[in-house]
């Protein structure tokens, strides 16, 4: 049988019950892009022209909702008309970190309502079980998806070894809303990790830190290429952000990187399936 990893977008999209992760698979083989870009500017009119000036490029935009000095329903708005007209799907960076009945709250309610417009959301594994029931009860009746925090690309994280091998089983267990992972490297059957792959099974592998001129910043991000993560590490999709738009640079050149990302991620999938 052959590793999830190694077969097709396409081929995967059929094998996964949650509606998020299906229309996921289905865009990235559409559009020919497992980029993902983290929009992280905080004015709405910015954030809005930074998304419609890369959207042919992505398969996913993520956004940092809470950062936004001006945010409004109207942006909500038009980030749905967007999405529709470039043809990704919305993941909300939240990485929730509380206990059941909170994360429910913060989920579905407040100002931003989250569940109500974001197809993929996160969470850190730390509460336990409860936080992926707790979301569930919210996200499952709409057709969304959660990643759990497996690994960060960050220097020095904690999110490694027993807490990784926790995640996955957390995730194994909750499969009809758990669609993947935020981590550096593909988890299942990981046998150096005590890892067990269980029969044909499949999680996306989200990666942050991807970038191609740089290795890291002062803030502790490490990066690495996206054939490094794609073809070697056998991530699904990579995260890029102040690569694409950082610098205030103006929108054809923000397309022309979004392109080059789009690209290199491409082709890294391609070496992979061969």
């Amino acid at each position: 049988m052959r590793p999830t990893f190694t077969r097709s977008y396409t081929e995967r999209a059929g094998k996964f019950s949650n509606p998020a992760a299906r229309q996921l698979l289905e865009v990235m083989a559409r559009k020919q892009s497992n980029l993902c870009i983290s929009v992280d500017v905080t004015l709405k009119g910015e954030f809005l022209e930074v998304v419609d000036a890369v959207g042919p490029y992505t398969c996913l935009i993520k956004t940092h909702i809470d950062i936004i000095e001006d945010f409004d329903q109207d942006l909500i708005t038009q980030l749905k008309n967007l999405s529709s007209k470039h043809d990704f799907l919305i993941f909300e960076d939240r990485k929730f970190a509380d206990i059941g009945n909170t994360v429910v709250l913060q989920y579905s309610k407040g100002v931003h309502k989250i569940a109500s417009w974001s197809d993929i959301t996160n969470a850190h594994a730390i509460p336990g079980p409860s936080i992926i029931t707790g979301l569930a009860s919210v996200g499952v009746p709409l057709g969304r998806g959660l990643l759990l925090l497996a690994e960060m690309s960050s220097k020095g994280s904690l999110a490694s070894g027993s807490y990784t091998e926790g995640a996955v089983r957390m995730a194994r267990d909750h499969r009809d809303f758990v669609i993947g992972f935020i981590a550096q490297n593909r988890m299942e059957g990981i046998g150096s990790r005590g890892f067990e792959a269980e029969v044909d099974e499949d999680f996306l592998i989200i990666t942050p830190g991807v970038g191609l001129d740089q290795s890291g910043d002062s803030m502790g991000q490490q990066y690495r290429t996206p054939f490094q993560v794609v073809a070697e590490g056998g991530s699904d999709v990579i995260i890029v952000g102040r690569g694409i738009y950082g610098g205030g640079v103006d929108i054809p050149t923000i397309q022309t990187r979004a392109e080059r990302y789009r690209a290199e991620g491409w082709k890294a999938y391609e070496a992979r399936l061969k």
